[in-house]
C-alpha cells in the first residue's frame, strides 16, 4: 500500500530535501506540495492524501497548528505529522490539541522520519523521543506545568503585546489576562513579565524573537 504525502513548508529547499529523502522509500509517494498553510488546507481537502507533513511557521500567514485543526476536522481527513524546528511546550501542545498525529523535529534521521510517517498513516501517535519526554514531564508535575492558555498568554507577552492587546488577541477580559499572569509568575517562581519570559525561554516553554 502506497502512503500518499503532502509536504507543507514555506521553504522550497526544505521541501526539495524532504522529497529527496521520502522518494527513497518504496511505499511513499509525494503527491502535492504547499508553500503556505492555507494552500495545505486546500490540497488536503482536494488531493488523495494520507499524511500531511506540516511545518508550524509560515511567515505572516496561517500558523501550522491552525491548518492542522482545519485539516483534521474533516471526516476521513488525512493524518497530520508536524515536522518543525520548534520543541517548545507551547508549540507541542497547540499541535497536539489541533489534532496532529505526530510531532517530529527536522533534525530527525531519515529512518525516524520514515517510521513516523508509517506510524501516523496507521492512525497511531508518532512523537519524537524528546517531545514525548517533555509531555511526560508535564504529566508528572501537572501542578507546576503551565496550561495551554497560560503558554499562549506568555508567548504573547514575549512577542511584546500589552495586557490589553493580549485580551483582544485571545478574546479574554484584561482581568482574566492578569489572573493568568499571576498563575504564571507563581508557577515559574518569578515576579515580573521580563523574568517570566526569560525563565520560560530557558526551559523551552515558549519561543523568543
Amino acid at each position: 500500500m502506497t502512503i500518499r504525502l503532502l509536504l507543507a513548508d514555506d521553504h522550497p529547499v526544505v521541501r526539495a530535501g524532504l522529497r529527496a529523502v521520502l522518494d527513497t522509500e518504496p511505499d511513499f509517494a509525494v503527491v502535492a506540495e504547499a508553500a503556505t498553510a492555507e494552500r495545505a488546507v486546500e490540497l488536503a481537502a482536494s488531493e488523495p492524501v494520507d499524511v500531511v507533513l506540516m511545518d508550524l511557521q509560515f511567515g505572516p500567514g496561517m500558523h501550522g497548528s491552525a491548518a492542522t485543526r482545519l485539516i483534521t476536522a474533516r471526516p476521513g481527513a488525512p493524518r497530520v505529522l508536524v515536522l518543525t524546528t520548534y520543541d517548545t511546550d507551547a508549540d507541542i501542545l497547540a499541535a497536539v490539541e489541533a489534532g496532529a498525529s505526530g510531532y517530529l523535529l527536522k533534525d530527525a534521521p531519515p529512518e525516524e522520519l520514515a517510521s513516523a510517517v508509517r506510524t501516523a498513516a496507521a492512525g497511531q501517535s508518532a512523537l519524537a523521543p524528546a517531545v514525548a519526554l517533555r509531555l511526560m514531564d508535564r504529566m508528572r508535575t501537572p501542578a507546576e506545568a503551565l496550561t495551554k492558555r497560560e503558554l499562549e498568554v506568555l508567548q504573547l507577552v514575549a512577542d511584546g503585546l500589552s495586557n490589553q492587546q493580549i485580551s483582544k488577541e485571545l478574546f479574554l477580559s484584561q482581568a482574566t489576562v492578569k489572573s493568568h499572569l499571576v498563575h504564571i509568575y507563581a508557577k515559574l517562581g518569578v515576579d515580573s513579565r521580563t523574568s517570566a519570559v526569560a525563565t520560560a525561554a530557558t526551559r523551552r516553554l515558549i519561543r523568543t524573537p
